[in-house]
């Protein structure tokens, strides 16, 4: 338990002091944002400051604080500590940067800034990519509420009635302007996340108290254990399981959603920052619930993780708060799949200069994302071996998304003059993890195809990688200085 309590400790201390310093180099002022200056009362719309800090919470808070920690626990109590060091000087430190990078440029979206720093050339390469990711996640968060939903209320047509419903709320959430449905809702929303997690955590810490083992590594926790030996090594898969709630680039393509509802840059450290560490929280706790259930059933360690979701859900807090408990975690599936089908929107939007006022060109470019993604939800559910294809795939991305924006958040640090160490050195330590997954993992390894080199192999490379890439980052923002203007 201590080093739970310690985690949260950090998270907490870390918000008031790392984040203030990084708020000290970026300096939000008090120039106007781009919801008031490019106002179209369809995605440049004013929205009050707690309502930003709980639709970007909602927004970056997908099932990845849930069941990639539940996943994520059997590397051991040492995520206690990972997660929040790694949350204050990586994952928050990358969604405050994006986030005040899409301020100071119209609101601009993640393609945008690649281009800005990198050119066209990579710039084409990674708007396709970002666009392949954002469809694997809509797909990823249509199908994960709706397993859920069928596995805590069996019923034999309710899983296809829940896809269909989600997808059919996904297309509303792209087409109304911003302040119609996502604002309007995620109070709600917000408000079952807020109790559904403080539920989970309050009777963890009572059980906690009662029965200390719970929250350690006991015999038959570790027999289950995730180990290299397994085909886990921490380096990287932890980091690959564990997006959400340490870093997450999925974050990067969230942010300009609320980088246009903002009235005041002084709102971003709380809204940027702020939200990523309360993810982190979120994700700490449910850790903790995962590493107490794997104690007292460790049967579990091999079962699906949204169904020792269930088991968490029902042991502690019965069924019926317990089923409220898995609708908060429904919630956060559906709230960052919304986002994601309209940050495709505003991303093809800005890349093809298509005005997004007009609702039939909002829709036009909705129609082609509403086919793919069926075909996608259509392929991922012809058996288990599918969509776990779908997931290697979107966890492989996201990753990769992460080490490309806090690159390109170095370049455009230090072209200003600013300290580019705070994003080059989390961008080059991901960057170290993306690669040695990719040239590690194959199915001997226990994953998809890769090039299978041995695992010391892989670390070599990867890191040959990380530092030609953060070399590179350096000279490419020293050739760029004063290219951007700061008073922008």
């Amino acid at each position: 338990m201590l080093l739970f309590l310690l985690g949260l400790a950090i998270l907490v201390i870390g918000y008031f002091t790392y984040g203030k310093f990084i708020e000290k180099i970026l300096g939000p002022d008090d120039r106007l944002t781009p919801a008031k200056k490019n106002s179209d009362g369809v995605d440049f719309v004013v929205l009050p400051h707690w309502k930003n800090m709980l639709i970007q919470l909602l927004n970056i808070a997908g099932v990845g604080p849930v069941i990639g920690v539940i996943l994520g626990i059997k590397f051991g109590v040492i995520a206690f500590l990972i997660i929040p060091i790694g949350n204050i000087i990586g994952g928050a430190v990358h969604d405050f940067v994006s986030g005040m990078m899409s301020l100071r440029h119209n609101g601009a979206n993640l393609p945008a800034l690649i281009k800005m720093a990198t050119g066209r050339t990579f710039y084409y390469i990674f708007s396709v990519f970002m666009v392949f990711l954002l469809l694997l996640v809509v797909a990823v968060f249509i199908n994960i509420p709706a397993r859920l939903i069928d596995g805590f209320w069996p019923s034999t047509a309710l899983f296809a009635t829940a896809v269909a419903g989600i997808f059919l709320y996904y297309i509303a959430a792209t087409l109304f302007p911003v302040d119609k449905i996502i604002g309007s809702v995620y109070p709600f929303f917000g408000a079952l996340l807020i109790l559904g997690t403080f539920a989970i955590f309050g009777v963890l810490m009572v059980e906690a108290a009662g029965n200390p083992a719970l929250f350690s590594e006991t015999p038959a926790f570790k027999a289950g254990m995730f180990t290299a030996a397994k085909n886990q090594p921490i380096l990287p898969m932890l980091f690959v399981t564990i997006a959400c709630g340490i870093l997450s680039g999925f974050h990067a393509t969230q942010s300009p959603i609320i980088a246009r509802t903002m009235a005041h840059e002084k709102q971003a450290r709380s809204s940027f920052y702020g939200m990523m560490v309360v993810e982190g929280i979120i994700g700490m706790i449910w850790a903790a619930g995962g590493l107490a259930i794997y104690n007292l059933k460790p049967e579990l360690m091999a079962q699906n993780p949204t169904l020792v979701l269930s088991e968490i859900t029902t042991h502690f807090l019965g069924t019926g708060v317990g089923a409220v408990t898995v609708i908060s975690v429904i919630i956060l599936a559906i709230t960052s799949g919304d986002t994601a089908m309209r940050s495709m929107r505003l991303s093809l939007a800005e890349i093809f200069h298509y005005s997004q006022k007009p609702f039939i060109n909002r829709l036009l470019l909705c129609l082609p994302l509403i086919g793919i993604v069926s075909l996608l939800l259509w392929w991922s559910n012809q058996s288990p071996t599918t969509f776990n294809q779908l997931w290697n795939y979107f966890a492989w991305g996201n990753q990769v998304l992460a080490s490309c924006t806090l690159t390109v958040a170095t370049v455009w640090l230090v072209a200003r003059g600013k300290p580019g160490w705070i994003t080059a050195l989390p961008g080059a330590f991901m960057t170290f993890i993306v690669a040695t997954y990719i040239f590690w993992i194959s199915p001997e390894h226990g994953g998809p195809i890769g090039f299978g080199l041995e695992l010391q192999q892989a670390y070599l490379v990867a890191a040959f990688l990380a530092l030609m890439t953060l070399v590179w980052s350096y000279h490419r923002g020293h050739e760029l200085t004063g290219a951007f203007d700061d008073r922008a």
